[in-house]
């Protein structure tokens, strides 16, 4: 296994996401727009005809995006011998729990954003009323999604526990504004408020693949680092990224006087040890062998994105 060095987050470990990884992260993002578009066009006659409810919810599925966690779902299932038939409904709930907290993260009384993923948020579009339902709606589908599988009491609760520590996580960063920057206040919010849900994800992947509790649990872990080298890098391109590439408003977290490890540790500081959590991440996976191979390709990828 190469080692990702810790100076380097940039050309050679970049070099990791070669052509072969980037085809097939692009078509696994195909693959879970379509099942999206598909899911969603069943729904057009069931969700209602008398409010613009709908079309919010689903503007924001449909702005695309890195499709990363549902992506992670139907890996960690195909390393555990799954099928992503299997796996698709965890992968879309977890998308549409996302969406939910990234609808709810943009509102005036959060993060206060105009921009998603290159597009005008939701609350731009619909109005605040209207962008808190469609949120609210996403999540409660999230679980409708998940207790239609035959393993509903597992993924169910995996997928809640996730949902409170990321909501929990995501009060812990709003209280602590403007507070001086605290290295172990930012390890608890990153661990809650994005590491939780990624690490749902290995483990929702691996629970509808019907893995051993060992199998799920080392997944999971891999999760974990992979969340906070993600929420690293997303500090780090806030501080340092440009919003044509990221899509958003960057420099926000600065302004905001926000707890993050560029604010605690400086951005080459923070790029070290975003390194180190894959470096962590690509470590558990050792038992997999060669069928974790994207797995790995995804935690490299993490640190070298720029956006």
């Amino acid at each position: 296994m190469r080692k990702v060095q810790e100076s380097q987050s940039g050309s050679s470990a970049c070099l990791e996401a070669r052509a072969s990884f980037l085809d097939w992260l692009e078509k696994s993002r195909a693959t879970v727009d379509a099942a999206l578009s598909a899911h969603f066009k069943q729904l057009e006659t069931t969700l209602g005809p008398h409010s613009r409810l709908p079309a919010a919810v689903q503007y924001s599925v449909r702005l695309g995006g890195k499709r990363l966690r549902p992506i992670l779902v139907l890996e960690t299932a195909r390393v555990c011998g799954g099928e992503g038939e299997q796996a698709m409904p965890a992968a879309l709930a977890v998308e549409c729990l996302h969406t939910f907290s990234l609808i709810h993260d943009d509102l005036p009384a959060m993060d206060d954003d105009d921009l998603r993923r290159g597009q005008l948020t939701n609350h731009k579009v619909f109005g605040e009323a209207l962008a808190i339902l469609a949120g609210d709606w996403l999540a409660a589908h999230a679980f409708t999604l998940l207790a239609a599988t035959p393993r509903a009491p597992e993924l169910v609760a995996a997928l809640a526990h996730a949902t409170e520590q990321m909501i929990e996580g995501q009060g812990a960063d709003i209280e602590n504004e403007g507070r001086p920057a605290d290295l172990e206040l930012v390890r608890y919010i990153h661990a809650r408020k994005t590491a939780a849900l990624i690490e749902a994800c290995c483990r929702l992947g691996a629970l509808s693949a019907g893995a051993a509790e060992e199998n799920v649990a080392t997944l999971a872990q891999y999760g974990h680092h992979l969340g906070l080298a993600f929420q690293i890098m997303d500090d780090v391109l806030d501080a340092s990224g440009a919003v044509e590439k990221l899509g958003k408003s960057v420099h926000k977290d600065a302004v905001a006087a926000k707890q993050t490890y560029p604010a605690t540790l400086g951005l080459a500081e923070s790029r070290a040890q975003a390194g180190r959590e894959v470096e962590a991440a690509l470590k558990v996976l050792d038992p997999f062998g060669s069928r974790a191979e994207r797995l790995r390709d995804l935690a490299r990828y993490v640190i070298c994105r720029d956006h």
